[in-house]
């Protein structure tokens, strides 16, 4: 039986939980940076791969970065964000999200999320705000969008800049705004799993010209662009640059842009409406007014069901299928304080599982990782 088992598992291939797209496009285009990209060419793909981001977003300007993670970094110090301050931000993230605070020596402030978007829950943020709140961090997580109206307002009235930490949220719109370019300021990602890709890389964008400048200035060790000095930094900065072979593959994923959001969503819908009937189970939300840009759909189980991560990915790994698991809380990782009373940070994750996304992904692969999904419901 276990060799009939075997075997049967050998003849399925691989479903992986994400990979890139890409074409002959941008092999060509990192061909030509790789070949040309020198000298006095040395920005070429950087300048178009920042402009071709800022129009898509819709913002003033925008600065390619190593990673999200260094956008967030050198923004937040732009804002002086140090020693004693706390950043509010969800329970539910990915450790680079709140590395940067601490980085820069401030508290990560852990709330809870709410339990439909997985996203941070605004009243809570409201209820967490002190003399030493110096921002709010709003993550747009698995490509869903935080509630921006009330975290905007709140804010407003309390004279705190609201981040954006869209490094997930590529595609992704509120109320005809795209994510990332509502906050003071916004971070992406152009991780290897990430929609739009170039390897490693992130951007910086903002609509404040002063932020630009000053994380301008970071970016580059920091020398100011008006320095007329060679070799002489007005400060201590960043080294957090994109190369133009990395900005090259990004101009041709931006010249594709459009087909790669809406393939993510064609495939987060079609997982939808295929697990749509089934009792105690819920998908990333997409109410009205809201497009979500799908980067990782992701399927949680109510507590009433039983089901847990651990039987979610056993059963994938035995169909011989990549999931991820869903963010563990912040708060739960040894290097900070434990919030147990964040609920639903806290819950969540023990039954919930990230479902394989990629864009050549094919629809018997996907129907396979729906008779997963079904088969361990009617199992448990």
């Amino acid at each position: 039986m276990a060799d009939q088992f075997a075997a049967a598992l050998s003849k399925q291939s691989r479903i992986l939980y994400t990979k890139p797209s890409i074409t002959e496009l941008e092999t060509r285009y990192a061909a030509d940076a790789a070949a040309n990209g020198w000298g006095e060419r040395c920005y070429d793909y950087i300048n178009r791969f920042e402009a071709a981001f800022r129009d898509h977003l819709g913002v003033s300007h925008a600065i390619a970065t190593s990673s999200c993670t260094g956008a967030l970094h050198m923004g937040m110090a732009a804002l002086d964000i140090g020693p004693g301050d706390e950043v509010i931000m969800a329970d539910t993230n990915w450790i680079a999200s709140a590395a940067p605070i601490t980085h820069l020596g401030a508290t990560p402030v852990f709330v809870d999320i709410r339990p439909d978007s997985w996203c941070i829950d605004p009243d809570l943020v409201e209820a967490a705000v002190t003399p030493r709140t110096k921002a709010i961090l709003a993550v747009h997580l698995y490509g869903n969008l935080c509630d921006m109206d009330r975290l905007l307002a709140i804010g407003e009235r309390h004279g705190i800049p609201v981040i954006e930490d869209a490094a997930e949220a590529i595609g992704s719109e509120y109320f005809d705004r795209r994510a990332g370019s509502m906050g003071r300021f916004g971070a992406f990602s152009f991780h290897g799993t990430k929609t739009v890709t170039t390897g490693e890389g992130g951007m910086f964008v903002t609509n404040d010209p002063s932020l630009y400048e000053r994380v301008l200035t970071l970016s580059n060790h920091g020398r100011s662009r008006r320095q007329r000095k060679q070799f002489w930094p007005d400060e201590v900065g960043f080294k957090y640059k994109m190369s133009n072979i990395q900005a090259a593959l990004g101009c041709a994923q931006m010249d594709r842009v459009a087909d790669l959001i809406g393939r993510k969503r064609q495939i987060f819908h079609y997982y939808r409406d295929r697990l749509r009937d089934l009792p105690g189970v819920r998908m990333n939300p997409e109410p009205s007014n809201i497009v979500n840009g799908a980067w990782m759909p992701t399927v949680v189980f109510d507590e009433s069901t039983g089901v847990s991560r651990e039987k979610l990915a056993a059963a994938f790994s035995a169909d011989n299928i990549d999931a991820r698991v869903f963010f563990y809380p912040l708060s739960g990782l040894a290097m900070f304080d434990a919030v147990p009373g964040n609920r639903h940070a806290w819950s969540i994750p023990e039954r919930a599982i990230n479902l394989p996304s990629y864009h050549d992904m094919t629809q018997e692969e996907q129907d396979r990782v729906i008779a997963v999904v079904r088969q361990v419901l009617l199992d448990n």
